[in-house]
Order: structure tokens, then sequence, then C-alpha cells
């Protein structure tokens, strides 16, 4: 089953709600997953600097003088956000790398949810609207978001393999189908130095998209390429740094429902996840065409 929401803001007077509406929407689709969930909110750049966020199963002890100790390690100004089991790190562009492989060496078994200028994940075991509470979604701002509900059939239901899932500087991917080829595929894009860290199909999608953009493609284009080179069923709904994208499989056999005002574009796996937007009765409201890319950007 699984749910997935995303909502792309055009009208800027609405990013200080971005996190109220995507919680709201999360919510409604519970019952299409409610073993764990996830959101992504593209919201303020860090001023030129990059943010990790990170999560630990041992947040207390893992965050305790972590902002310290990295930054001893890169000899670099880093500053932490704590969340509940995630912390935002700030630091200057240029050393995620090098924070990666710090971070690995300092705290053993912490996670890096996502990286980037703007982008920030947070995820967990549990039904949505006590994931949503925990890291406070509702009081955050952006331009564009992502959510998914989760049901697993393919793996154990932990952190690591809830959605959304990032693969590359600024990138997520939400899933909601069942990729065929991803064992393959996952030991293609190793081999060109995508980094992949769960066996979970998702993931597998998600670094193929930051493979094809690594090597020149555009989001519309790697969103092309998926529907020749990715086999199985699937819907998947995309962020950038300033974009948002849908694809669905040739046969679209999964549910997708978007609507689009002047003021955002949407999109819900039901049309129930859609029905409090602002002006949602006065929107272009459709279903997305199976092996059509769809994509805005700002």
């Amino acid at each position: 089953m699984c749910g997935i929401v995303g909502l792309f803001l055009k009208d800027k007077s609405l990013e200080p709600k971005l996190g109220d509406m995507l919680t709201d929407m999360l919510i409604t689709m519970t019952d299409r997953g409610p073993d764990s969930a996830g959101i992504a909110i593209y919201g303020a750049d860090a001023d030129g600097r990059a943010k990790l966020t990170v999560q630990s199963d041992t947040p207390e002890a893992a965050f305790d003088g972590l902002d310290g100790a990295l930054a001893e390690a890169l000899s670099a100004d880093v500053s932490i956000r704590v969340i509940d089991t995630h912390a935002v790190l700030e630091l200057p562009a240029g050393k995620e790398e090098e924070a990666r492989s710090a971070l690995a060496e300092l705290r053993p078994g912490m996670r890096v949810m996502s990286a980037g200028d703007t982008i920030e994940i947070y995820k967990e075991v549990g039904l949505p609207e006590k994931v949503a509470e925990r890291f406070n979604v509702r009081g955050m701002g952006g331009s564009h978001g992502i959510g998914h509900t989760r049901m697993a059939t393919e793996s154990a239901v932990t952190t690591e393999g809830a959605h959304p899932f990032s693969t590359g500087s600024d990138q997520c991917l939400v899933h909601n189908g069942s990729l065929s080829n991803h064992n393959a595929l996952r030991r293609k894009l190793r081999r060109e130095g995508v980094r992949i860290e769960s066996q979970n199909d998702t993931e597998v999608g998600a670094a193929y998209l930051t493979w094809k953009m690594q090597n020149g493609a555009t989001l519309g284009e790697a969103l092309e390429g998926s529907l020749e080179d990715l086999d199985g069923f699937f819907t998947f709904v995309v962020g950038t740094k300033d974009g948002f994208g849908v694809v669905r499989d040739p046969i679209a056999c999964k549910p997708a429902v978007m609507a689009e005002t002047d003021q955002y574009v949407a999109f819900g796996s039901e049309y129930r996840a859609l029905v409090n937007l602002p002006g949602i009765e006065d929107a272009k409201v459709w279903e997305p065409e199976p092996a059509t890319v769809y994509f805005w950007n700002h």
C-alpha cells in the first residue's frame, strides 16, 4: 500500500504553513501506511553553509558534545539543532563528505538522513500523527515538501526502511510500489560510486536518479530514464533544491491524484489527502498519466 503526499508552493505567503499543510495530508494517509512515516522539508538555506540531518537510536548520548567533536575533526565551525531522535548539523559548504567520514568514526551507527543547502528529512517508526508530533513538523516552513506513510511489505519495520530516501545533495524520493531489478541496479550503482546504505528498493530508485543527475541529466530527464531502466510498478515523487517531480510506471496500478492552483501543486495517493488545501474546490484536479513525467521548479 503506502501513502504519498507532496506539496510545491508557488505562493510565498503559504511557506510558513508548509509543515502544517503537509502534516494534515500525511495523517489522512495513515491507513495506507501505519508502521512508519517520514517527511522531507525544503526550508531556508543555511546562509551559505551546508546542513546534515542525522538520526540516532540513542540520541541523548549520540548528540551530547557532537558539535564540538565534529568541529574539532573538521577544523571548522559546527552548530547543532536537536529535534528528538534527529539533529541538524550546520557546517561550512564543501565539508559534507568529510563530515560523513568523521561521523562514522565519532558516532558509529549514526545515520545521515539528508545533506544539502535546504533539505531536512525526519522519519521514524510509528503512526504518522505521532511521528509528525515528535518533530514538530507543523511548525516547519519551506517552499516544498514530500511525505510518506509506509506499510512494509518487502522489509522490516525500521527507521532505516522508512521513506523518504536521500542519496544526493538536496535530493529525496518517496515510492509506492515495488522494483524487481533493484538488486542488480544496486550493484551497478555502487560500482559507479553512488552511496546506497539499505536493502530497500526505494533507496535504489533514489540512487538511480542521483546517478543520472550527476551525469548531467535534469530531473525530468532522470525521471524519463527511470521508465526505461527500472522494472516493476512504481509511483515516484521526487524533490530537488528547487524542483518537484512525479512519474508513474507504464501500467500505473498504484493510485495517484494531483491538483494545481495559482498557489500550489499538490500530490496525494488519494484525493482525500488534498481536500483541506486552500482553494481546492477551484483547483485543476487530475490523475497523472502512465509513463508521463510531471515536474515544476522555482
